[in-house]
């Protein structure tokens, strides 16, 4: 399920980015859910390990990828940390909830992300409760971002 943190909290990794910079490990590149991660969020196609073709950027490496995705990759493979979703854009929701979906993953948010779609699980630290749609959402995390 999708657990989600809103607002402030000590234990979060807010700059992703740089935490991906000393923490990516090649092989998450060959991962199915990863190239797929980064062919809807960035528009890239991974051509190997250590490079991704971008439209915008042309041949880059993975650190070069936008901070969406890196934090989605995190979220992904490092289980044990908390990092922060807000570093996303509202295109990276759709797969926040397909993480939530596989397994366990708890996020932070400090804004309000938009979820595009009629029905989901997220279950809201804060207050212990799970809300199923965009309306319940927007209720709790009102108070809190």
């Amino acid at each position: 399920m999708l657990n989600v943190y809103l607002g402030d909290i000590d234990e979060v990794i807010y700059n992703t980015s740089a935490y991906f910079k000393f923490n990516y490990q090649e092989d998450w590149l060959s991962d199915p859910d990863v190239i797929q991660m980064i062919r809807d969020v960035d528009n890239s196609e991974v051509l190997g390990n250590g490079a991704i073709d971008s439209p915008v950027l042309g041949i880059i490496a993975p650190i070069s990828l936008s901070g969406g995705v890196k934090t989605l990759i995190l979220i992904d493979k490092v289980e044990d940390k908390i990092f922060n979703a807000s570093n996303c854009g509202d295109n990276c929701s759709e797969w926040l909830l397909r993480l939530g979906e596989k397994k366990d993953i708890t996020v932070n948010l400090r804004h309000i992300m938009h979820f595009d779609r009629d029905d989901f699980m997220i279950r809201i630290l804060n207050t212990n409760e799970t809300v199923t749609n965009m309306k319940e959402f927007v209720r709790i995390a009102g108070r809190y971002v």
